[in-house]
Order: structure tokens, then C-alpha cells, then sequence
């Protein structure tokens, strides 16, 4: 079974939400891609739409839009996500994932897009607490 955890960026607060999402709405996300829009039921917000932004993998690799498929590649990047050179013009070769959802991943990045009717603290909140 796939475990995810989705960080939910809210763009009405500003503010930014985590949650766990397992079972069969972790099973779903998986072969889905940066910037694919998914129900928020899947992550425990009903009436909402997400986009994925991003992500990370079990050894902390982010994620990028522009490597196909869920594999792990070294690229040769200058300033970008994942790398952040202290020198103009500094290269680097490094790791990353590629731009789909796979069981290796742990961290989903998502974004909202289209808002429910109540608010993402509420709901968050709510789930965390039944949790407890």
C-alpha cells in the first residue's frame, strides 16, 4: 500500500496544510503528474480541486516537471529547482525524480485551484482530531 503525505497550499490564507493520505486515495494518486488536476476527496477536502506542484521521494530527491516518468536521474542543472548556486554560472550534476507520482514517493505537493464551501483549516482540523 501507498502512504503519501500531501502538503495542501492554500491561496485564499496563505497558508499551508499537511495531512496523510493512505489506503485506496494514496492508491489513486499513483502514475498522476505535475500540474494534473485531481479531486480533493482523495485528500480529505470534498468539493475541492488541486493541482500537483510538486514532491519528493524517499531519499528527499524533489521532483521535476520536466523529467517523464517516475525515475530517478542525475542532470546537469544551474540554477533551478533543487539547486541554488552561490556563484553565477556554477553547474552541478544531481539527483532528481521524475514528474510522476510513484510508490516511492513520500511527499506530494498540491495546490488549490478551485475552493469548496467550507475552509481548509476546518476541514484539516477536523481529520486530525478524529485521528487522535
Amino acid at each position: 500500500m501507498a502512504e503519501f503525505r500531501a502538503v495542501i497550499n492554500d491561496t485564499k490564507d496563505g497558508k499551508s496544510y499537511q495531512t496523510p493520505v493512505t489506503g485506496h486515495h494514496a492508491n489513486s494518486l499513483i502514475g498522476k503528474r505535475i500540474d494534473d488536476v485531481i479531486d480533493g476527496i482523495f485528500v480529505g477536502l470534498p468539493g475541492y480541486k488541486l493541482k500537483i506542484t510538486g514532491g519528493s521521494d524517499k531519499d528527499g530527491f524533489p521532483m521535476r516537471k520536466d523529467l517523464p516518468g517516475p525515475r530517478r536521474k542525475k542532470l546537469l542543472v544551474s540554477k533551478s529547482i533543487g539547486f541554488k548556486s552561490k556563484e553565477k554560472g556554477l553547474r552541478m550534476k544531481k539527483s532528481f525524480r521524475g514528474n510522476a507520482v510513484s510508490p516511492d514517493t513520500v511527499q506530494v505537493n498540491l495546490e488549490v485551484t478551485q475552493h469548496g464551501a467550507k475552509p481548509v483549516s476546518e476541514l484539516i482540523t477536523k481529520e486530525e482530531k478524529k485521528g487522535e
